[in-house]
């Protein structure tokens, strides 16, 4: 048996939905759109294709990008976004100036979801800056993270001794590729962040050209 404490502490799970933009029109889609807001579904979908992969080739099929900007306009609850983002064809500087704006928004949400919950330093990360160089030196070699993860020992902490999983260094690895190729974006979150706990108001920062 699980306390009441125990349940309510659990994440809850969320319910996505995905809302297909071939052989339909605006007004369908809308009021789908409109019945995932009402229900609260927590996100909405879209796939990004510009023709249809499915029925007839030549039918209709509604860009990805100007749905989410649509979609924002009909919806005021579920996180929207594509299913996937095709680079071959789109604007590689917008896309570039897209995902910084994503790192540094995800920073900022997580730099205050720890103040609101009293941790302003956050916890030890598992894989500490010396591993990762270690990592990143043998994955430099040729050598798969299946075959480093063995070798990592967590030096402090609650699993100190042990060996990180697999997908605590795939983590590891994905943050420090953020990090190496977006360093201004995390900078601005922290940034943000100072001037939200001293009640200013982060100004609007411009696209780049």
């Amino acid at each position: 048996m699980h306390t009441d404490d125990e349940v309510r502490s659990r994440k809850q799970a969320k319910v996505c939905v995905q809302v297909q933009a071939m052989h339909s029109s605006y007004d369908r889609l809308r009021a789908a759109w409109r019945e995932v807001d009402r229900l609260g579904f927590d996100s909405l979908w879209v796939p990004d294709h510009f023709f249809p992969w499915a029925g007839d080739e030549k039918g209709t099929n509604l860009e990805a990008w100007t749905l989410l900007a649509a979609m924002g306009a009909e919806t005021s609850t579920p996180t929207l976004g594509t299913l996937v983002s095709a680079y071959a064809y789109r604007n590689a500087d917008l896309m570039a100036e897209t995902e910084r704006e994503n790192i540094r928004e995800s920073t900022l949400e997580g730099l205050e979801t720890a103040a609101r919950k009293g941790k302003h330093g956050g916890r030890p990360p598992v894989i500490t800056d010396d591993m990762l160089h270690t990592v990143l030196r043998r994955r430099a070699k040729g050598e798969s993270v299946e075959q480093i993860q063995p070798d990592m020992i967590i030096p402090t902490g609650k699993r100190k001794g042990q060996s990180p999983s697999v997908a605590s260094i795939y983590r590891a690895l994905a943050e420090h590729a953020k990090l190496e190729a977006y360093p201004e974006a995390i900078e601005a979150a922290h940034a943000d962040f100072g001037a939200l706990q001293n009640s200013e108001v982060p100004g609007a920062r411009p696209c780049r050209s």
